[in-house]
């Protein structure tokens, strides 16, 4: 099961997740999180990491309907977006797959509003 989309790209860490911030906004999601866990990693564990920062990206709009379709679909929400540092230069970034995850559970109007979610994600991630 693919349940990512991804890219890999020639770019500042930081000026990216700036750039996917600002991308993410033009399509309607806003971003409710944000994990460095390479900062948690050294925090808490004392280890170093390579950079690596998940953005909890929510579209109001999907989550209220689907939230009014399968209340405990909360656990699935928000669509992680990743960013990782790969290589000098060198950043991939991936956003989960809605639809594959949600198409698990058998609603069809979930899986199509989920559907339209992945073609937003998917379309980002490739046109960055």
């Amino acid at each position: 099961m693919k349940y990512a989309f991804s890219k890999i790209l020639n770019e500042d860490y930081d000026q990216l997740i700036l750039r996917l911030e600002a991308a993410l906004k033009n399509i309607g999601f806003g971003i409710v999180s944000t994990i460095q866990m390479d900062k948690t990693f050294k925090e808490k564990l004392g280890v170093d990491y390579k950079r690596y920062t998940i953005l909890g990206a929510c579209n109001p709009n999907f989550a209220f309907e689907v939230l009014g379709l399968e209340e405990q679909l909360g656990v699935l929400l928000p669509c992680n977006v990743v960013v990782i540092e790969q290589a000098e230069g060198k950043v991939e970034v991936a956003a989960m797959d809605p639809a594959e995850m949600i198409k698990q559970l058998g609603n069809e109007r979930l899986t199509e509003i989920a559907c339209k979610i992945s073609e937003k994600l998917n379309a980002l991630i490739q046109d960055l």
